[in-house]
């Protein structure tokens, strides 16, 4: 069968930065600045010496221990290692996330598809992410384990090569344990381990996160219904939620609280933009964030947006805006006190608040 290749638009080209922040008497009346920045962010290279005698573990070494045990096993195991879920939110994947979110520091959602584990996803500082640490150096993950920038998967009777650029390479190495596959977020600020995913073969070919080449059969997902992707939306929307107050208390700031008038605007937000093909902080129709937070009659004293498009799912978002600077200056502001989130389809909208103190 002849070979095809299968292009993918790097997901950090499609954002374009521009972070807002608004002041004014109860959101009226007061100066707008904007602060724009459409750079792409230069990445140092890390090098990879092939000719060196390698200290580093081969590709098929296995984990021992750790959350990536859970990869395969079925939801009787899984409930017993952890216990019920706080939530379960619906994905476009086929598979439906266990999320544990009952502190900050072991936030951990588990993919179950057909009854077993096919995903993890963990960004809590207390979790066994072996043989990985959440905080580890990239000097120490590079020191450690080899990084290849090729990643071959054989899967009934199909090829499949993931085809990792330099920025992969360095914001989120593909590393192979076996027969798991792990995504490192790598925050490029602190150079550190931000979190980790875990995922089957079949899992991480349907979500395709890095260019790829293929020879037989492409794992292709239904088109979800309306009713799936509201429902995986709302999920979604939570989960940002989650991430983003992880994110800021790791650097000691205080969580958000959630502003469901502020959601709703957001929400309106990334509709309009997929509606109309317009990745824009302001929408032709709605005006500015400003604009549209005077309008819904949210009350606040500054306020920031983040928005984004064409991410594989929250987890994926957040760790994108994490390594943004405009993003990632909304992201951790310690004025802001609360925050709505909107996602629509695969469009994604922050919207940060300020409220007057009493």
């Amino acid at each position: 069968m002849p070979l095809r290749i299968l292009t993918k638009i790097l997901i950090l080209l499609a954002i374009f930065l521009t972070i807002g922040f608004y002041s004014g008497l109860n959101g009226k009346g007061g100066k707008e600045v904007l602060i724009k920045d459409h750079s792409t962010p230069k990445i140092k290279k890390q090098e990879v010496n092939n000719d060196t005698p390698q200290t580093k573990a081969p590709v098929s070494v296995k984990a021992k221990e750790g959350l990536s045990l859970l990869i395969g096993k079925d939801v009787q195991t899984l409930e017993k290692e952890l216990g019920q879920p706080k939530r379960i939110d619906p994905s476009i994947y086929g598979y439906d996330w266990y999320i544990y979110n009952q502190s900050y520091n072991s936030y951990v959602q588990i993919g179950v598809q057909d009854g077993r584990v096919v995903t993890v996803y963990a960004i809590g500082q207390n979790l066994d992410v072996a043989p990985f640490e959440i905080g580890q150096s990239v000097e120490e993950i590079f020191n450690t384990h080899y990084i290849d920038a090729n990643v071959d998967i054989k899967l009934d009777g199909n090829t499949y090569r993931f085809e990792l650029n330099d920025t992969d390479l360095n914001l989120r190495p593909l590393i192979q344990l076996g027969d798991i596959y792990v995504q490192l977020y790598i925050d490029k600020f602190t150079g550190s381990l931000s979190s980790v995913r875990f995922l089957d073969a079949e899992t991480i070919i349907k979500q395709r996160p890095y260019g790829l080449v293929y020879r037989g059969q492409l794992i292709e997902m239904p088109t979800p219904t309306d009713s799936l992707w509201r429902s995986v939306e709302k999920g979604e929307e939570q989960e940002i939620f989650d991430l983003t107050n992880i994110l800021r208390v790791r650097h000691n700031l205080k969580p958000l609280k959630w502003d469901q008038k502020t959601a709703n605007v957001a929400y309106e937000h990334s509709k309009d933009m997929v509606v109309n093909n317009d990745f824009s902080h302001t929408s032709k129709k709605f005006g500015s964030l400003s604009d549209r937070l005077n309008t819904a009659k949210v009350v606040f004293q500054s306020a920031g947006e983040n928005i984004a498009a064409n991410y594989s799912d929250a987890p994926a978002v957040v760790e994108g805006w994490l390594n943004s600077k405009g993003h990632r200056d909304a992201l951790l502001n310690k004025e802001f006190s609360y925050l709505g989130v909107g996602v629509y389809q695969k469009y994604y909208t922050q919207n940060f608040i300020q409220k007057w103190e009493q």
